[in-house]
């Protein structure tokens, strides 16, 4: 198999999160990227939410929520960036 490299933005928040999850995975980062974009070609996930129980078809419905809880989000986000002078060592 062949290797790309290659630059890509992404959001910081974002970059954290997929790090963050990688770790907890004992994957490097170019091993979570990689996977999540084969899952995103592939339409896994659409197919196991096709095949989930009942009960788990109607977390879908709050996707509308997505932007509100992204905003949510980045405001912790912002928060915890900030270093209260209480907490300087």
């Amino acid at each position: 198999m062949g290797l790309v490299k290659t630059t890509v933005d992404i959001p910081d928040a974002v970059f954290r999160r997929a790090k963050a999850r990688a770790a907890e995975r004992g994957q490097a980062l170019r091993e979570f990227v990689t996977e999540a974009l084969q899952d995103k070609l592939s339409g896994r996930r659409a197919a196991a939410r096709r095949d989930a129980p009942p009960w788990m078809r109607g977390f879908g419905r709050l996707r509308a929520l997505s932007r509100e809880t992204a905003r949510v989000q980045r405001v912790i986000d912002e928060a915890f960036e900030t270093v209260e002078p209480e907490d300087r060592a």
